[in-house]
């Protein structure tokens, strides 16, 4: 073995999502994932949020390729952003339906000259001064695929989202063979970077196929319309929608531009399969009776804009939700993502619909492998080194303590944080020089990095509103010259509202005055006092502190 081989993860380490590593040998460059996030609550305005891929930008001519795991937005949501801010031109390889996604988002941002290619079978791809291996894997969405990496230096596996499943829905049980070879490889593996998401639940996930039975169950005891909601990339969860409504004689309609489109993917590429005149659009719903109708819908997450989330609101243009439909949640909520869903549940009791969750029946199957399956791919692989991925510091150190178990060597794990690079040689495994990470974020279509005011600024406008006010003032002595405007908006005012706004313009024409005296004539401190006067009363009076925006004009 020669040379030194950095793993570098940029996303997914001490969080849930952004995932994105870049792996270097010989100065050549290999990116697995270019993933995205959601924003918190305390993000306001924040529309995604992207791994910091900054440090690659003086590298470009050293990037090989990306290879995508899987087609989930925390896995490839960032390609566009990440081709267009480094080059449109890099490479990008995955499975079929992970490339035919990447296809249909990049053509959404007009990267249509973007090369994504199809890898097959167990070819295997020589990217430069790597061999690159998709091995199959299965989890929540057809063509998951773990990355094997081989250098000089030997083989790392980065597993991407994987499960256990031996009874899949499309009958495409993981690669065990494959896995075994690992290990009994000449040198072995050097190196596992594992997903951690379910490290913290004992046993074996439930399988897939084991939902649609609880989902023609559920369906069987609802008189009404059914709403199923999941993932719009869960292609097997709407199998067996579809299936469990055959059975039960009813259409389905997809609801949500992400559902619809991704359906459509899956069915070209031969990954689901739908009856002849089994659909039905929006706009004929109403020709059918309630108990003949299943609606499948994006918004499981509580998306503000999901058509979920609308029709809990009374906003979507098709569908308008009442008592006596069920709603079925075949999906578990996002770690961030508890408040959203719970708000919408809860608008859907408002209305007068049947919630039914995980919790009141097993119609959900995670995608991410529980402990006993992590421990099993381990033991197949038994790799030199291990480190831990996807998941939060928790689920990383947790997924060490599996590691440790089951025999490796408490100095060769590496729970690790995003920016920190390990470096392995024939010597063994060490930390790295630390380099700049963090987050992008994605405001509108433009990315870049808001600064903290502003989003304090933004959560101070969502929470306590906004005061404009503008003063006119003579040039010559700075003295009033008319009546202060007052703008407010979003501001919680008391009944006396117009007394409200008689004192703040008395307050406006004091502060003047005095300024005036204090012969204070430019118009950057003479809006510094108006704003620390205005503050001042408004929070005296109403116990908020609203932003203030005073504007001085001189004539």
């Amino acid at each position: 073995m020669s040379g030194t081989l950095s793993v570098l993860p940029l996303g997914g380490l001490g969080e849930i999502g952004k995932n994105m590593t870049v792996v270097e040998f010989d100065d050549r460059l290999i990116i697995v994932d270019t993933g995205l996030r959601f924003p918190t609550a305390e993000q306001v305005g924040i529309d995604l949020v992207l791994p910091d891929f900054g440090v690659l930008r003086d590298r470009v001519d050293d990037i090989e390729a990306i290879v995508v795991t899987h087609g989930h937005e925390d896995h490839l949501g960032a390609l566009p952003w990440v081709l267009r801010e480094l080059a449109v031109d890099i490479p990008v390889f995955g499975r079929p339906l992970t490339m035919a996604m990447a296809r249909s988002k990049l053509d959404e941002h007009k990267l249509r000259e973007a090369e994504c290619t199809d890898v097959k079978g167990d070819e295997v791809l020589e990217l430069g001064p790597f061999d690159v291996e998709l091995v199959h894997m299965t989890h929540s969405i057809p063509d998951a695929a773990g990355v094997a990496i081989t250098t000089d230096l030997g083989t790392i596996f980065v597993t991407g989202d994987y499960r256990f499943d031996q009874t899949p829905v499309d009958g495409r049980p993981p690669d065990f063979a494959r896995l075994g070879r690992f290990a009994s490889d000449e040198d072995g593996l050097l190196l596992l970077v594992g997903d951690s998401t379910n490290v913290d639940r004992a046993g074996w996930s439930p399988s897939e196929s084991a939902v649609g039975g609880h989902l023609e169950d559920v369906f069987s005891r609802c008189d009404g319309r059914i709403v199923v909601t999941c993932f719009a990339s869960n292609i097997h969860r709407v199998q067996q929608v579809v299936d469990a409504a055959a059975a039960l004689g009813r259409k389905v309609c997809l609801l949500g531009r992400s559902m619809r489109k991704n359906i459509n993917i899956g069915r070209s590429l031969g990954h689901i399969e739908v009856p002849e005149g089994m659909l039905i659009g929006p706009r004929e719903l109403d020709d059918f009776a309630d108990d003949r109708v299943v609606i499948v819908s994006t918004g499981s997450q509580g998306e503000p804009l999901s058509a979920l989330r609308r029709m809990a609101h009374n906003d979507h243009p098709h569908v308008e939700l009442r008592r006596g439909d069920t709603v079925v949640f075949s999906a578990t909520p996002i770690p961030g993502n508890e408040r959203a869903v719970n708000e919408t549940i809860d608008r859907l009791y408002h209305i007068g619909c049947r919630v039914i969750t995980a919790r009141d029946a097993p119609i959900h199957a995670s995608g991410h492998g529980y402990a006993e399956e992590v421990k099993l791919l381990l033991n197949l692989t038994k790799p030199r080194f291990v480190l831990p991925a996807h998941g939060d510091h928790k689920r990383l150190h947790l997924h060490g303590q599996l590691a440790e178990s089951v025999g490796v060597d408490a100095d060769c794990i590496f729970p690790g944080e995003n920016g920190k690079p390990l470096e392995l040689d024939a010597k063994g495994a060490r930390w790295g020089k630390r380099v700049k990470s963090g987050m992008i974020f994605v405001d509108g279509v433009d990315i870049g990095d808001p600064a903290d005011v502003a989003l304090r600024d933004r959560r101070m406008l969502s929470a306590d509103g906004i005061f404009v006010v503008v003063a006119t003032i003579s040039e010559q002595d700075g003295s009033s010259v008319a009546e202060p405007e007052v703008i407010f908006r979003g501001v919680p005012y008391p009944d006396d509202a117009e007394g409200l706004l008689d004192d703040l313009r008395k307050t406006v024409d004091d502060s003047l005055a005095r300024a005036a005296r204090d012969e204070v004539r430019e118009v950057d401190l003479l809006q510094q006092i108006l704003h620390d006067d205005l503050a001042a009363f408004v929070y005296e009076r109403l116990r908020r502190r609203p932003m203030v925006l005073p504007v001085v004009v001189e004539v």
